[in-house]
């Protein structure tokens, strides 16, 4: 990436329980990029983003803007990353528009009822962007698990943070509504905003990402152009599989095809 980094890690390694989930981990994302965090189960993929939001105590220097992440406050850290959890179920009655409106929290929007216009635009342009605006007045707790999850979606674009992290955005979702997540993803990133996700999905990775970047037991292995992070050698020695490959309408084509 040739731009100016956005987010910097160096030597960043976690210890959970007194086992080391990420080790000695260093990378430099720019804005306007999608990046696809993949990896075996276990890799550390989740521990990554969790560190890199100042989720999880790590080891190791971790840079936001310029800013150490260790300096900033939680509210900042809200600010400069909007963090999409797996699952991320929601059990409260409330309308969707109210939990996309939290969303806002970070800027100072304590009451969903009560937002500022500039407030309440960026939930309706979250709305819009992730396609719930028709659920605005239903509550979540009567939306299916993938209408829920894309109201998910939209609480995080509301935030409007120069980071998005999203931990498996489209493992509940139908194959229509995955293609869609990622187009809106890719949009985010499109308009300038560093955007970090993580998949099991490879097809999907190599389709929308600019970058990828393959974790192995808590190391960062491989990372660059889909097909280059993902090539024969690393499906082989990451994944244990082989893939086929292709191109169709311009753009990379791999789907894992057998165990080796």
């Amino acid at each position: 990436m040739t731009d100016a980094a956005i987010v910097t890690a160096q030597g960043v390694s976690v210890e959970l329980s007194g086992r080391a989930v990420l080790r000695d981990v260093s990378l430099a994302l720019s804005p306007g990029h999608l990046v696809a965090l993949v990896g075996p189960n276990g890799a550390g993929k989740t521990t990554l983003l969790r560190a890199l939001a100042g989720l999880a105590p790590s080891s190791g220097a971790i840079v936001v803007r310029g800013d150490a992440l260790s300096s900033l406050s939680l509210r900042e850290r809200a600010r400069r990353f909007a963090y999409l959890p797996q699952g991320h179920i929601v059990h409260w009655p409330l309308p969707a528009r109210d939990i996309v409106a939290l969303g806002r929290y970070p800027h100072g929007a304590t009451d969903p009822a009560r937002l500022s216009p500039g407030d309440a635009e960026a939930v309706q342009r979250a709305m819009r962007a992730a396609d719930v605006f028709e659920f605005a007045d239903r509550r979540v707790t009567e939306l299916s698990g993938g209408e829920r999850s894309r109201v998910a979606l939209a609480r995080v674009l509301a935030v409007e943070a120069p980071v998005i992290l999203a931990d498996e955005p489209t493992s509940s979702l139908d194959p229509r509504h995955q293609i869609d997540v990622m187009k809106t993803l890719r949009s985010a990133a499109d308009q300038g905003t560093l955007v970090i996700v993580v998949t099991h999905d490879l097809g999907l990775a190599a389709r929308f990402a600019d970058t990828v970047l393959v974790l192995s037991d808590g190391r960062l292995v491989s990372q660059g152009a889909p097909v280059e992070a993902l090539s024969e050698q690393v499906m082989a020695n990451v994944f244990r599989i082989s893939a086929y490959r292709a191109e169709f309408q311009r753009e990379a084509v791999i789907v894992p095809w057998a165990e080796i």
